[in-house]
């Protein structure tokens, strides 16, 4: 009797297993999403767009606001709608480079450049990050304390509507929150106790903000009426190194990122 020929149906010795194909394995993970570098850095992008976001929404801190006048009052809340219009315009850029990492047009090297300028940016507006540039450095004497915290509120305003980018009153950056008050021989700013001479750092076109100072009737006028004394000096190099601790929203909270 012949023996059975191994790997043949009917054979007593069991057949030599044939390959199996994979293809469809190695399809699958192929398909399977990766845990690459931007799908990390569009995560991180979205979690600073939420909390920008829900930053600029809380309420502004209202001590000190009832001494000023209702012009005075009229100029803070226009201010702050101009400081919330340039960070939506940041926002938005922000939504453009998420999608864009999402995407996967930018390379990791693109993407890690885009993300920390934006965060820079933010940063300079939110007073979290220090800065430097052109600007003014403003010094006001006030011997006979006749400085009020509404003729610093102009000055600040002036500023801003000169141009000014980032602005410290002595050790306190001041944002769109900050506020002003008068308090026994000094002025509160943000909550903090600011004494003469009192020193404004302002980034931003220098001579734009120095001209803004002296036109007629304005904060530099006021203050030799006030009988202080007053400098503006221009300069190429105005460091700002105070620094504004964001505080936790009590109501807001951020918009989940929608799903890729």
């Amino acid at each position: 009797m012949t023996a059975d020929r191994p790997g043949l149906p009917g054979s007593g010795t069991p057949g030599t297993p044939q390959p199996v194909d994979s293809s469809w394995r190695t399809l699958f993970r192929m398909a399977r999403p990766r845990a690459t570098r931007a799908n990390a850095f569009a995560a991180l992008l979205a979690i600073v767009l939420g909390f920008a976001i829900a930053t600029q929404v809380q309420q502004t801190n209202q001590s000190g606001l009832e001494q000023l006048r209702e012009d005075e009052l009229v100029r803070i809340l226009d201010d702050v709608s101009q400081e919330q219009s340039r960070l939506a315009a940041d926002t938005r850029a922000l939504e453009v480079s998420r999608d864009k990492l999402v995407s996967g047009v930018d390379s990791s090297a693109e993407a890690l450049k885009s993300a920390q300028q934006r965060l820079d940016t933010l940063g300079i507006l939110t007073g979290t990050a220090p800065a430097t540039g052109p600007g003014v450095v403003i010094t006001i004497s006030d011997a006979d304390h006749k400085i009020t915290a509404a003729r610093l509120l102009d000055a600040l305003q002036e500023l801003r509507d000169a141009g000014a980018e980032a602005v410290q009153i002595g050790d306190v950056r001041v944002v769109a929150e900050t506020w002003f008050a008068d308090a026994d021989g000094a002025i509160e700013i943000g909550g903090e106790r600011v004494t003469q001479p009192y020193v404004i750092k302002a980034i931003g076109d220098s001579a734009t903000m120095a001209s803004a100072m002296d036109i007629p009737g304005g904060v530099s006028e006021s203050v030799r009426g006030d009988g202080a004394v007053i400098t503006v000096v221009q300069s190429n190099d105005v460091a700002i190194t105070a620094l504004h601790s964001l505080s936790e929203p009590r109501y807001a909270r951020p918009v989940p990122a929608p799903s890729p």
